[in-house]
């Protein structure tokens, strides 16, 4: 794998993190996974309202097949060696007044952050996929209507690349980014 380096002073934990595939099909701890929600519970959110929904499925168990079976076939071809799934949503009306919040779904990605970033420093995987069916999932999950499904997760042990499909064995590489000068703009957007 090349390395990734970044072209100012940050922590390495954020070019370490990387969104890999290959996962060895073991199991993590339940205080392991304890630890990666803790790390979302503690995300910045508008007015503090909190509004992630975090629900979860453990390999080997009914639950699990539920979840796995709402995923697309590319996704479930990697998926099957995770350890844990986990359906993201947020609630879309602040709890203290229920009237609409615009950025439930940006502070639930933070909250999401939170656990990939806590995810890396245990030496785990975890991979977002928006590779799914929503209204499927809604369903298996048995979400209310003024939720919103914002994606799934899959956590891990990591694996052998060979075990990935060969098409996705290349894509484990570590990824760039793209250069701060293309998504900043001082005063005015200038694309």
């Amino acid at each position: 794998m090349k390395d990734r380096v970044a072209e100012h002073s940050i922590d390495t934990i954020f070019i370490k993190r990387h969104s890999a595939r290959a996962m060895s099909g073991e199991k993590i701890t339940h205080d392991e996974l304890m630890s990666l929600f803790e790390a979302a519970r503690w995300a910045p959110s508008s007015y503090n309202n909190q509004p992630w929904q975090l629900v979860y499925a453990v390999r080997e168990t009914p639950a699990w097949d539920n979840f796995f079976n709402v995923l697309v076939p590319a996704n479930q071809s990697w998926a099957v060696n995770g350890a844990v799934l986990i359906m993201v949503a947020s609630r879309n009306n602040f709890e203290f007044n229920n009237k609409p919040s615009r950025t439930h779904s940006f502070d639930t990605g933070a909250a999401m952050e939170n656990l990939a970033l806590q995810g890396s420093l245990m030496g785990l995987v975890v991979h977002g996929m928006e590779g799914f069916d929503y209204d499927k999932a809604r369903q298996v999950a048995h979400l209310p209507d003024d939720y919103t499904v914002e994606a799934m997760f899959v956590v891990g042990r990591p694996g052998n690349i060979t075990n990935l499909p060969i098409d996705l064995q290349t894509r484990e590489e570590l990824s760039d980014r793209k250069k701060i000068e293309e998504f900043i703009f001082e005063g005015i957007f200038n694309k």
